[in-house]
């Protein structure tokens, strides 16, 4: 079996011990992902801005894999405040409008007090 990590360049991934993504036997499985600019490591306040910011490091990742949200099969979201999670539902749908992926959503509090959404898939590479 072939297996490639992917990396952000998170300091997470190298502190906690991560791959933001490993591909393997034609499959992508993406790590739990926060709303974080990896670029200025900056956290927006909203929840909309943190699950576009999570989305957009997805598919990044996804795209470096070959795949891309559109070949996603499973789909996780964690919400510490689940009040909040119906506004991510317009970005989300139009996210993953073609892939229409199983899906969960989870209330559970996140590794720091500002993550308002973190979201892990698991991906096909297409043939």
């Amino acid at each position: 079996m072939t297996v490639r990590h992917i990396s952000t360049g998170s300091p997470f991934e190298t502190q906690i011990g991560y791959s933001r993504a490993v591909v393997a036997d034609g499959w992508v499985f993406v790590a739990g992902t926060t709303g974080y600019d990896y670029e200025t490591m900056r956290m927006p306040d909203s929840i909309e801005a943190q699950c576009e910011n999570a989305l957009a490091t997805i598919d990044a990742a996804l795209r470096a894999a070959g795949s891309g949200l559109d070949h996603v099969v499973r789909v996780s979201y964690v919400v510490p405040d689940k009040s909040e999670w119906s506004q991510c539902w317009p970005i989300t749908s139009a996210a993953f409008a073609k892939a229409k992926p199983a899906a969960t959503m989870i209330s559970a509090a996140l590794q720091n007090a500002e993550m308002k959404i973190e979201i892990e898939v698991t991906a096909r590479v297409p043939a």
